[in-house]
């Protein structure tokens, strides 16, 4: 009987083994088909993000021979205006409880390690970056033979700025501690009369609240404010769950949103097609300095860049950025950091694994700080406009320009446009007049696109360097306290069973020496 049991056995197992491999085929032949699923699965948005720019500019195109009113293109716009004004309302909550949650949870040491890291870290990459583009402005040179060109040939409205650059960085350093947009502004003051009666006025410069948001003065308060609940221990912990909660709601909520982002795109960048004025005729007159900017970008977002992510961890930054599709569409096509920074704090986290803590605390501020793309356009703008004025800049003036586009991109608005206005400062501070900013103006919807896309890549990979430094002090600080409990244990057992070896009675010896460490031990 138990021959015949284990015959069957056998048998059963024999046609089972052959069944086996039949269900294994059947999978195999499925896996096929389920990883291409799976693979859509993940990608889906990706794919819809990128569809929605592509079909954006044909239907851009088709409408834009249909000679809209400004009425009608206003409508036209509208689901595109809807996508915008959904990513700025999360801005707020997100900025604010991501870096209170973010600041509250990182000790004190670390923080200001990584806070470190992170300032050198963008204070490098701008400055790289304002340097690649004076050298592209003096080596393709796209303002030399353009002297002729001004704003009334392309029928552009002049822009004029009567702003300082002392105000400017005074702006800065108010936005710091200011929670509304700032601005320095200025009025004539009647200061008396001269010997022949006629009054005499001065201009007096005073503060102007402005519309908009000014996020760098959220984000500091924010990581203070985080930086003060911890300090309060148990009585901040309440509040510290609160914000952890908030910001998670707010992480649900941008899911939400970015299924929108493919269509709000679509009208985005057909909107702007529309929009368009005549195009042969900038890129002809401005041609040159449209390809400086994107070939900076191209330089500095394309191999400076992950070089820089490369040489710090050692792994493929290109696999980091293929995870970051769906931010660099939105960047693309938002033309705003701040836009953008929803997207990319959930694409870091889920895609590229960063940890919760670092994301949420180095993208807010690097959406609000970091501005290589910017960087470079406007040192390329400074240049432009020099060899358009037929003006000789000299080895002080070159300076000026890379210390000011490095330290005035701070500043910078992650909005559309937002650096057209820090370009104003870089002219003033080199005394060059301001009259030729609508030229920027008039082709910064094309330039500001790659800008965008090399400013937050630079805030991505900049968190993906900081989560592999944290990782590598943790791993430390593990092996430490493994080293630790190791000479710990062994001194246990060389109390207990008094062994001979060498090393265990010179560690015995030297434990000797403080009687108080072998009874914490014992």
């Amino acid at each position: 009987m138990e021959m015949e049991k284990k015959s069957e056995i056998n048998g059963h197992a024999m046609s089972g083994s052959a069944s086996t491999d039949q269900i294994l085929e059947k999978s195999a032949q499925k896996s096929l088909g389920e990883k291409l699923m799976e693979f859509l699965r993940k990608n889906l948005l990706v794919i819809l993000t990128v569809s929605g720019v592509l079909v954006g500019v044909g239907l851009g195109m088709m409408v834009r021979s249909m000679n809209l009113t400004k009425a009608q293109m206003t409508y036209f716009a509208f689901p595109g205006e809807m996508l915008l004004r959904m990513l700025k309302m999360i801005i707020l909550p997100l900025v604010v409880c991501s870096l209170i949650s973010g600041a509250a949870s990182l000790d004190t040491r670390s923080l200001g390690k990584l806070g470190g890291i992170a300032v050198a870290y963008f204070l490098v990459t701008t400055l790289i970056a304002s340097g690649i583009g004076v050298a592209l402005a003096f080596i393709i040179k796209p303002g030399v033979g353009a002297g002729a060109l001004n704003t009334n040939n392309l029928g552009l409205e002049s822009v004029s700025s009567n702003k300082e650059t002392t105000d400017s960085f005074l702006d800065l350093h108010v936005f710091l501690f200011f929670m509304l947009q700032y601005a320095t502004d200025y009025k004539m003051i009647a200061v008396g009369n001269d010997s022949n009666g006629t009054t005499l006025y001065q201009k007096v410069p005073y503060g102007t609240e402005t519309d908009g948001m000014n996020i760098l003065g959220l984000v500091l308060f924010a990581m203070v404010f985080g930086v003060a609940l911890r300090k309060l221990g148990d009585e901040g912990e309440e509040l510290i769950r609160f914000f952890n909660a908030f910001n998670e709601a707010t992480m649900v909520l941008v899911s939400w949103i970015m299924w929108y982002i493919p269509f709000g795109i679509m009208f985005l960048v057909g909107s702007k097609i529309v929009e368009m004025e005549d195009v042969v005729l900038l890129v002809t007159s401005l041609g040159k300095y449209i390809f400086a900017s994107i070939l900076g970008h191209v330089i500095h977002g394309g191999i400076i860049l992950p070089l820089i992510y490369f040489g710090l961890t050692r792994k493929n930054p290109f696999s980091f950025l293929s995870g970051l599709i769906t931010p660099f569409t939105t960047a693309f096509a938002t033309c705003s950091s701040s836009a953008t920074l929803p997207s990319m704090i959930k694409c870091v986290e889920e895609n590229n694994g960063v940890d919760k803590r670092i994301s949420r605390f180095i993208l807010p501020i690097g959406a609000t700080v970091n501005m290589d793309g910017a960087a470079i356009f406007q040192c390329i703008a400074a240049v432009f406009i020099a060899q358009l004025n037929n003006t000789e800049l000299n080895a002080g003036q070159i300076f000026t320009i890379l210390v000011t586009a490095t330290a005035s991109s701070v500043g910078a608005a992650g909005i559309p446009a937002g650096g057209i206005i820090t370009i104003a400062i870089i002219l003033e501070a080199i005394g060059l007049p301001t009259n030729d900013l609508s030229l920027m103006l008039a082709v910064d919807w094309i330039v500001d696109r790659t800008t965008t896309v090399v400013n937050v890549e630079g805030d991505a990979l900049g968190a993906g360097i900081l989560h592999h430094i944290n990782q590598l002090e943790m791993k430390k600080q593990q092996q430490e306290g493994e080293l630790v409990e190791v000479r710990v244990e062994a001194v246990a057992n060389t109390q207990a069973e008094e062994e001979t070896s060498p090393l265990v009675t010179h560690q015995t010896k030297a434990l000797e020496a403080m009687p108080e460490a072998i009874e914490s031990v014992l």
